[in-house]
């Protein structure tokens, strides 16, 4: 009999989370690290967009689908008993957010806002700020009771371990990148001087670590100087950041003449987007293991980014970084790509080079055996 693992993936929500357990499922072979079995207990909707596979068991609680109040109180008294009753040997929860008290355990960090210095204070001092400082306290508990912790980044992992404390046992284990965006061009057609405006884009919902009002003052200080350039915004968005975000539209461009704001996009359709672009433009401050950079990587394009977080480490040295809260320097970055045709292509050919070793692949096939090894390590 097999090893029989438990995939606790009830708190995930967002997009990123949900293409990680949809890649690592679609991609992976239990059998190769003497698995037999997987459960996982989700959520009706991405219960649907997982495989159907003859070693896959999907758990659909009632409790999944009431109230965040309701799931947590699932996770803390019923799933271990759940777990239990269909022979688990070891739980891998996908959300570091983690009441359950199952042993052995493997944690998945995906989430940087309560431990990325500075981060805080965008959120003042109301409810938002709370809720932060609760995750970090059930996060750091998560981690340190752990027999595992998968991060994302190795910034991540010296980041968070500055809250948490050394952990004993972890690793590193990048997202990966879904297939299609390797389909989009394998060089951009920079647009000639006559012809149509250059359009960069900036892929992301806004928050208040996202910085898009910054980029729209920089696409302004860059038509002020004479380029013809425009720039996509999409994702849409609320609250604080949105509203910055609409000012700066209004003060730079009150026509909408050269910014785009576009609301949220499905994920299948990104890379017919990115085609029709010629600039990637990343703002982001923030972020456990950038997966929209990855994209951007994928596709060909020049990239200016961020130089906060971990963009560096997964961009290297294939893009153009600024500071995301200086609008000079994010006009200065994409001023390079306008006046270098080297440098544009040098950049794009080295993003895509190393967007390569993004697979949904290799993160399955590292995950499950980091699984498997952690619960071999708890029996010697």
């Amino acid at each position: 009999m097999g090893l029989i693992v438990g995939i606790d993936a009830s708190r995930n929500r967002s997009g990123g989370a949900k293409a990680h357990l949809i890649g690592v499922l679609t991609e992976c072979d239990p059998k190769e690290h003497g698995i037999s079995k997987i459960h996982v207990w989700a959520f009706r909707s991405l219960l649907d967009q997982l495989p159907d596979r003859p070693w896959l068991v999907k758990h659909n609680p009632v409790a999944l689908e009431k109230f965040i109040f309701k799931q947590l109180v699932w996770q803390a008294n019923t799933l271990e008993r759940e777990l239990k009753s269909v022979g688990c040997d070891v739980l891998f929860t996908t959300d570091a957010t983690t009441l359950c008290l199952f042993s052995p355990m493997v944690v998945l960090s995906q989430d940087m806002l309560s431990y990325e210095p500075g981060v805080m204070q965008y959120f003042g001092y109301g409810v938002a700020r709370l809720r932060l400082l609760v995750i970090l306290v059930v996060q750091n508990w998560a981690f340190r009771r752990a027999n595992g912790v998968v991060f994302l980044t190795s910034y991540a992992a010296k980041t968070i371990q500055k809250s948490c404390g050394v952990l004993r046992n972890f690793i590193c284990i990048p997202h990966g990148v879904d297939a299609v965006f390797r389909q989009s061009r394998p060089s951009p057609i920079w647009p000639n001087k006559k012809g149509r405006p250059v359009r960069c884009v900036y892929v992301s919902n806004t928050e208040m670590y996202k910085h898009q009002w910054v980029v729209v003052k920089a696409i302004s200080l860059l038509r002020k100087r004479g380029y013809d350039v425009t720039c996509d915004l999409v994702g849409g968005g609320t609250g604080p950041s949105q509203r910055l975000v609409q000012d700066a539209i209004a003060n730079a461009d009150p026509n909408n003449i050269f910014i785009k704001q576009h609301d949220f996009l499905p994920h299948a359709d990104l890379p017919a987007l990115l085609d029709q672009m010629d600039i990637f433009v990343f703002a982001s401050s923030c972020e456990n293991m950038p997966v929209t950079l990855v994209e951007g990587m994928t596709a060909g394009l020049p990239i200016v980014c961020s130089n906060r977080g971990p963009m560096p480490e997964v961009l290297v040295d294939g893009g153009i970084y600024f500071d995301p809260e200086d609008a000079y320097a994010i006009a200065g970055a994409i001023e390079q790509i306008f006046q270098s045709p080297q440098t544009r292509l040098a950049i794009s050919q080295r993003a895509r080079a190393l967007s390569q070793q993004y697979t949904w692949k290799r993160c399955g096939h590292e995950t499950l055996a980091f699984v498997a090894k952690t619960y071999l390590r708890t029996k010697k």
